[in-house]
């Protein structure tokens, strides 16, 4: 899952488990850049130590986006960089019981669980960032999306 820098999913890619995310790289910035449309002319992409070989570096360089890295054999801090808020999208992802443990075989079926709670995810975020900016009498006191 590619996502901006508030954690709205930008474009995702399913695949088994039990998989390295690196194939799966090129892909995922192809479907951000499809279904976004118009990028930044500079953008960059946060990966962790999974994704560090030069491999990885010619595709960022050839979709024409640059990357941070983390490098491998050190350590991660807490928040290593910005990869984040890619974990927190995940883990709002997971939180859907069928993402989480989907057993189907078709990859079809697969794809409409990830988009729905993608597009779930999405709207969301977008609530909570326009509920303080919009206000309206008899507006709910609670914090809790329902």
């Amino acid at each position: 899952m590619a996502t901006e820098a508030r954690g709205i999913p930008l474009g995702i890619v399913g695949a088994g488990a039990n998989r390295h995310d690196s194939p799966l790289l090129v892909p995922t910035l192809q479907a951000a850049k499809e279904q976004v449309g118009e990028l930044p002319k500079q953008v960059n992409v946060n990966l962790h130590h999974g994704y560090d070989s030069d491999k990885t570096r010619t595709a960022l360089a050839e979709l024409g986006f640059t990357g941070e890295i983390a490098p491998k054999g050190l350590p991660a801090p807490i928040q290593a960089g910005k990869r984040w808020v890619v974990e927190r999208g995940h883990a709002w992802r997971n939180g859907f019981g069928k993402p989480r443990r989907c057993t189907e075989k078709r990859s079809r079926i697969v794809d409409v669980h990830l988009y729905l709670s993608a597009a779930i995810v999405t709207l969301r975020m977008l609530i909570r960032r326009a509920t303080p900016l919009y206000r309206w009498d008899g507006r709910p006191t609670t914090k809790r999306l329902k």
